[in-house]
Parts: structure tokens; sequence; C-alpha cells
């Protein structure tokens, strides 16, 4: 049912938050527009449980971004294609697909298994957030996620215990976050949700992390090093080495949150 009152307060909501992390430089511009269209749909379709999860992984992200951002630059800044700020496709890349869901949860009846698989999709991008703003400041090296060779910070693939610890922390705040909102909102204990989180969430990261190691588009940098930046800082384009040149790592995180949503369905159907 179409809740004009809450698309409103969506809006509102989400224009608001997007602002004062555009101030933060947590956003730019295009970024910000973005938090707008995924808040609005999340939280006008999905109802407030769907809208409060979304802005506990932003915040959360958010403050991660900036822990330690200047030793993150140092550690791996090249090899990331895009900086500190969300730009619209991320945004999209990361909400877009819990938006969707909840547009098809606000049209069908809100069936429970499209909250399961928001769920999965929420765990997953904050996995994979958690687990990249913090395994990249582990003082060992990652490894690659398919051969276990080390490899340097913040290459596309490379996993580290700190990292996967962090991810799987994520994935268990989304699930605690989305149970307690659903609580207040509904009055009922879903304990399905975390669970559904906790499978999702490793398993979207896991996703991404292969994805990342063997079909993610490289490229080779000016200092000699892997990036995934198609065109250097200085505005010349990088040589492609490897994967795939559509999948950048939007596309990563895309693929690997609807991978996420997946196994959180699967987990959901299980316990039901």
């Amino acid at each position: 049912m179409l809740d004009i009152s809450r698309i409103i307060a969506g809006l509102v909501i989400s224009t608001a938050i997007g602002w004062l992390a555009y101030r933060r430089r947590s956003l730019s511009r295009s970024g910000w527009l973005g938090a707008i269209i995924t808040g609005t749909l999340t939280f006008g379709f999905g109802g407030w449980t769907w809208g409060l999860t979304l802005i506990a992984f932003f915040l959360s992200s958010s403050v991660l971004s900036h822990y330690k951002q200047q030793r993150k630059q140092q550690l791996a800044g090249e090899k990331f294609e895009k900086g500190g700020q969300r730009d619209l496709a991320q945004t999209l890349a990361n909400g877009g697909a819990g938006a969707a869901l909840a547009l098809l949860y606000g049209v069908s009846g809100e069936p429970a298994w499209v909250l399961a698989m928001f769920a999965g999709v929420m765990a997953t991008v904050t996995a994979d957030t958690w687990a990249t703003e913090l395994g990249v400041l582990n003082r060992s090296k990652p490894r690659l996620v398919t051969t276990l060779q080390p490899v340097a910070p913040g290459t596309s693939g490379g996993i580290t215990w700190a990292g996967t610890l962090a991810g799987v922390g994520g994935a268990l705040f989304i699930g605690v976050c989305l149970m307690l909102f659903y609580r207040g909102e509904y009055g009922v204990w879903a304990g399905w949700l975390v669970l559904a989180a906790v499978v999702g969430g490793p398993g979207g990261s896991l996703i991404d992390s292969l994805l990342g190691a063997t079909l993610q588009a490289m490229y080779g940098g000016s200092d000699g090093n892997s990036t995934e930046r198609a065109i250097g800082r200085d505005g010349a384009p990088n040589q492609h080495t490897r994967g795939w040149q559509w999948l950048n790592n939007d596309a990563v995180n895309l693929l690997s949150s609807l991978g996420g949503a997946i196994f959180a369905l699967t987990a959901y159907i299980f316990v039901h």
C-alpha cells in the first residue's frame, strides 16, 4: 500500500542526512543525489525498519571511512578506484538493490522473504565496507583469496583476518539492527533476520573477494603497481591488465550484494 507520508518522510530524512554527509565530505554532490533516491525509496516502500537499517549502514560506514583516513590513503589510496567521497554510482551500487527490494516489498504485500533478501543485501555491503576500511590497516599483508599468496594492502580480492572479522561484525551489526527496528515497528522479535544477515553478509563478501581476485577490471598504474583506476590522477589512461573492463568496483559491489540476498533467502527458506 502506497504511504505518501512515509515517502515524504523518507525524502526529508535522506535529504538531511545526505546534506550532512556532503558537508563532512563523505558524499560528493552526485552521491548526495544517490542517497536521496535510495533513501526515499527504501523508507517510502519498505518502512521504518528498512529506512533505519539503511541509516545504520550509512552512518557506520561514514564513521569508518574517516577512521585513520590519512593512513589508509598512504597504504592503499592509489589502488582504490575512487576516493573517500561516495559518488552517485557508489551510492546506487550499495543502496540500489535494497531500494529495488523495498519497492518490491511495498507493492507485493510486504512478504517476509523479501525482507530476508534485504537483510542479505545490507549485511553484504556493510560487511564489505567494514572489511575494507579496517582490513587495510592490518599489520600483516593480505592474502589473495584464490591462492593465499601475499599481496599489497588494498589489492582487490585480498583478505586479512582483521578484515574478515570486521566483515562478520558488520553483518551481525545489520542483523541486530534489523531485529531491533522490526521489534520497534511491529512488536515482534524476528530472530531469523539476524540469521539471514550473518549468512548473507559473509556469503556476499566472499563473492566480492572472488570477483575482485579474478574478473574485476584491473589496470597498471604509472608507478608500476596494480590499481582499480582506469584513469590515473594525471588524467592519462592506465593500461588494462586483466578482468572484464565493464566489471569495475561498483559493479562488483552490486553483484556481490545480490549474491548476499540469495544466501540470505536460502537461510530464510531453511528455517521456515
